[in-house]
């Protein structure tokens, strides 16, 4: 196998790693989210905690999906535009959703999961781009 050749499969097989943190990503948001609209239209503690633990588990998978988007960008050395993935709500967030667990709190929780959702899509779009170039 020619030089070219493995480290294209080499760079396939990071962008297919990403993807999959990414996919993984996706799914947890969109879980958050869902237990978010229950928290906002019939919200108990236990559908805060829910949606948090949900949350928490895509922020896992966003930092999986970091570290394997720059060994793709390595492999790649030209995937300069894909944007940073941040999920961080923030601490004040949190601490309102759950303290004063109230309508507003949970509709600003919710428009930051929908930006995380957004930029995990875009990153799944460009580098799906990508991987048809390098196929």
């Amino acid at each position: 196998m020619s030089d070219f050749n493995k480290e294209r499969n080499e760079a396939i097989c990071a962008g297919e790693n990403a993807l999959r943190s990414l996919r993984r990503a996706k799914s947890s948001l969109s879980s958050a989210r869902g237990w978010g609209i229950y928290d906002i239209l019939k919200g108990k503690s236990i559908t805060g905690f829910i949606k948090h633990s949900k949350l928490n588990d895509a922020r896992a998978d966003i930092e999986q999906a970091k570290w394997d988007i720059e060994r793709f960008r390595r492999e790649l050395n030209d995937l300069d535009n894909l944007r940073e993935l941040n999920i961080d709500v923030g601490t004040l967030a949190i601490f309102a959703d759950f303290v004063f667990d109230g309508l507003i709190a949970d509709i600003y929780v919710q428009s930051k999961i929908k930006q995380a959702l957004n930029s995990v899509e875009e990153a799944i779009r460009q580098i799906e781009d990508v991987l048809r170039k390098l196929r």
